[in-house]
């Protein structure tokens, strides 16, 4: 039977997820064939242009165990930018205790418990870039938080030999089903591979454990099955389609499932699995084992199509990156912003969400790119504490015009109405997202189509039209007056680019002192 689009609770500001989720179990993601699924097939919903499903009436993501609204939701000062996701000091000084091997990845790490009983995980600079991983991660872990991400708590630190002890019983899995003693020599050949300071210590980047039950990743596509909160398909999460843009931002090469991490967190007595993307490490011109390559966030690692074309023009067909400038520092590596395309950025593998990302999509994350002022920049990148000023001062130059970049390519491709408003007398007032951010020129008019709407049935019935140059349209006659009663409005312009002559959609509800906005569609 017919039902209501809107309810007296929308627009939802946090997903519901009233499933107990403690039955989830942990599991193991094979990354080898995840990678060859999501380079050669296009795997997920194959559908095509299917409208992200995790956002409310209003086309907002609502708080979630994938997603809290921040930036551009809320103002961030520049202290809780940088702070990020801490809430403590870090580890604590003396003793710290190897518990556990590194097992996965090439870069040098292991976890210690330090002098408190605090668990974290150590990532080291690889010899020859020196900072540079820690850096990226401290600046990388902050910006992702700041866009809504659940991140790793995360502290820059010391670490000194002499202060290392080894756990009892710690194993090192040398074979599938063989393991031997993780030894203190087996320590020290990770230090030496790892940046060395000139007193003998290291700088290290100290991720604290994770609270509650670790329950493997998550991949970009599908669901997973033994969690009953977990029903929209990942490919179809705008919270994960947007990573299209934040990924290209901050060039997030190692977008793999084996970067995520689920964790099952009990509060008031109710189990749900949070989502983390715990390893934004390769991101900007570095990675935890040096510098990227030159064609990393331009190519993935197979594109069949590109291949064919250098094959046919005997390598005489280039690409951007092998014609653009990059001025490579130990602490950055290669990271630039003059050619950046952000339409043509490209992770090592594309994933499920990130092919499926619609115009609305890109909007969205590029408004949220756009919030971030050149002081938040400069003050997230200071969290890297490099030695050098001019590498400093050079990824925060980058990022302003990699943002700059983003919001040129995606806030005019849509129409850019925003926050619509409707007050008590039915003046309508919103912004132009394009216009406000100084990417395009204001159109020549506004022109507002309004409509009675039957939130039983969804039938419209035309009142009237208002036009103006100005984003404030005066109401026709005949708006109703009766508390519960809604209308829809199209708003849609004129003399400004193609896309936004298609209208964007808003509904208001009337109340005793006004009318409230209940939905929103572009």
């Amino acid at each position: 039977g017919a039902v209501p689009r809107f309810y007296d609770d929308d627009p939802l500001t946090v997903e519901p997820e009233t499933q107990d989720a403690s039955g989830v179990e942990p599991r193991e993601i094979d990354l080898v064939a995840d990678a060859l699924l999501n380079l050669f097939t296009r795997p997920g919903d194959p559908s095509p242009d299917v409208r992200a499903r995790d956002v409310n009436t209003v086309d907002e993501v609502p708080d979630s165990s994938w997603f809290t609204n921040r930036i551009y939701a809320r103002p961030v000062s520049l202290a809780e930018l940088a702070r990020g996701p801490n809430t403590t000091e870090g580890p604590a000084p003396g003793t710290w205790t190897v518990i556990r091997p590194k097992t996965s990845g090439f870069a040098p790490g292991f976890t210690v418990r330090d002098s408190a009983g605090e668990v974290w995980f150590l990532t080291f600079d690889p010899e020859g870039s020196p900072r540079a991983a820690t850096g990226a991660i401290a600046v990388a872990t902050r910006l992702f938080w700041a866009l809504g991400y659940h991140q790793v708590e995360s502290h820059l630190s010391v670490l000194r030999p002499e202060t290392l002890t080894l756990g009892e019983g710690v194993q090192l899995k040398v074979r599938p089903n063989r393991t031997r003693p993780f030894t203190m020599e087996d320590v020290q050949a990770v230090l030496r591979r790892a940046a060395r300071n000139a007193d003998g210590s290291y700088r290290v980047l100290a991720a604290r454990q994770l609270p509650g039950k670790i329950v493997g990743g998550f991949r970009y596509h599908g669901t997973r099955s033994d969690d009953p909160n977990d029903i929209v398909p990942h490919e179809h999460r705008r919270a994960l389609r947007g990573l299209k843009v934040f990924g290209a931002w901050m060039n997030l090469v190692d977008m793999k499932a084996g970067n995520t991490l689920d964790s099952i967190i009990t509060e008031n007595g109710h189990a749900r699995v949070r989502h983390y993307l715990q390893d934004v490490g390769s991101t900007f011109g570095t990675g935890a084992e040096g510098p990227h390559e030159y064609h990393e966030g331009w190519e993935s690692l197979y594109d069949g199509d590109l291949a064919w074309k250098r094959f046919i023009s005997l390598g005489f067909y280039l690409q951007p990156w092998q014609t653009a400038s990059f001025d490579e520092r130990p602490e950055i590596g290669r990271f630039e912003g003059a050619a950046f395309d952000p339409e043509r950025w490209q992770p090592r593998v594309p994933v499920g969400a990130v092919l499926r990302a619609r115009d609305d999509d890109t909007f969205w994350a590029a408004l949220r790119v756009m919030a971030f002022t050149d002081e938040m920049i400069r003050a997230a990148v200071k969290t890297a504490e490099f030695s050098d000023p001019a590498s400093e001062r050079l990824l925060g130059d980058v990022l302003i015009k990699r943002r700059d970049a983003i919001g040129r390519v995606y806030l005019p491709k849509v129409n850019p109405v925003i926050n619509p408003v409707l007050d008590a007398r039915g003046t309508l007032t919103f912004s132009n997202a394009a216009v406000d951010a100084g990417v395009a020129t204001a159109p020549s008019r506004y022109v507002a189509r309004w409509f009675s709407f039957d939130n039983a049935t969804g039938e419209t019935s035309a009142i009237g039209e208002s036009a103006a140059s100005m984003p404030r349209l005066a109401p026709p006659d005949g708006l109703p007056e009766m508390p519960g009663a809604f209308v829809q409005i199209d708003v849609s312009s004129e003399g400004g680019p193609q896309a936004w002559t298609r209208p964007v959609h808003a509904w208001f509800k009337r109340t005793t002192d006004g009318w409230r906005a209940v939905g929103f569609t572009r």
